[in-house]
């Protein structure tokens, strides 16, 4: 497990999907870590690796966490915007429903199936690699290389091993 590795595969996965001509959205079953991860990619994109983007362009969260708490499991897609996590033009057409998930997902997952036919599988898992690669390959276009002295944390090495 390595989560810097995880964030940059899901970011290219995002940026990938937005490049080849779709969307990106996100789809939160409750809240807390799970519900970070997958908004992180929109700064990880902006912010990070300085890749021109507006943030996700459909929001559609199932919580039982409400906003009044202070908790950020129950955060907003507004106090999303405010990250560049979600697209404001997008903010109109967020859904936040307030309602347990053992409920909700079964719903939503009936609904979807009804009124879906199957797609083809993207098997997204499969070509993580290669989309992080791309990503890199991006990023190292636009930026010149680091020298030592440039990098946060490093310092010269003194003899015998240490700072």
């Amino acid at each position: 497990i390595n989560p810097s590795i995880d964030v940059n595969e899901t970011t290219a996965i995002v940026l990938a999907a937005k490049r080849g001509g779709g969307k990106s959205a996100v789809v939160l079953i409750g809240g807390g870590s799970p519900k970070n991860f997958v908004l992180q990619t929109e700064p990880q994109i902006q912010e990070t690796l300085k890749i021109p983007d507006a943030g996700h362009d459909y929001f559609l969260q199932f919580t039982d966490a409400r906003p009044d708490t202070g908790g950020l499991s129950g955060a907003t897609p507004h106090e999303a915007v405010s990250w560049g996590k979600v697209d404001p033009r997008k903010l109109p057409d967020a859904i936040v429903c307030y309602l347990d998930v053992t409920v909700a997902l079964p719903i939503l997952t009936h609904y979807a199936m009804a009124k879906h036919s199957r797609r083809r599988l993207k098997r997204l898992y499969f070509k993580r690699e290669n989309l992080l690669k791309d990503v890199i390959r991006e990023v190292r276009a636009k930026w010149p290389p680091l020298r030592p002295e440039e990098i946060p944390g490093y310092s010269k090495r003194k003899r015998g091993g240490r700072t």
